[in-house]
């Protein structure tokens, strides 16, 4: 089994690994900065980057596929990859993939708690008056 994940999500990817672990599967697993590479490579200036003035490896989804696909998984699981990355991993996976978590920051990974309180609390957010 593979699993590609968010450095966000590190410490939620190990709990993920060794119940699969202990249930019998074979977990390989791969973070998103897999291969630092740096994002000057993209021209990606400093007042751009999340941190300025620090060294910030950009995300490599393709590369984690390919990473699991070297490893010769026969499933994939997502947990917490950005929108797009995640879109990119499923094209260049060669395994079935499914996805455990999505990247919701605000929502606690969580997006459909904001369908949840569509008509309460976000009502005015997502239904707003014309």
């Amino acid at each position: 089994m593979g699993m590609a994940f968010c450095i966000g999500l590190s410490q939620e990817a190990k709990i993920v690994a060794e119940i699969l672990t202990v249930n019998g599967f074979e977990v390989n697993s791969v973070i998103c900065k897999n291969c630092s590479i740096p994002k000057e490579e993209i021209n990606i200036k400093e007042n751009e980057k999340v941190h300025p003035n620090t060294y910030e490896p950009m995300c490599n989804p393709i590369g984690q596929a390919f990473f699991l696909n070297k490893a010769k998984t026969d499933l994939n699981i997502i947990l917490g990859l950005c929108v797009g990355h995640d879109s990119l991993f499923i094209k260049y996976s060669e395994a079935p993939v499914t996805v455990l978590a999505v990247k919701d920051r605000v929502l606690g990974h969580n997006p459909l708690a904001a369908i949840y309180l569509s008509k309460g609390y976000y009502r005015n957010k997502l239904f707003p008056e014309i």
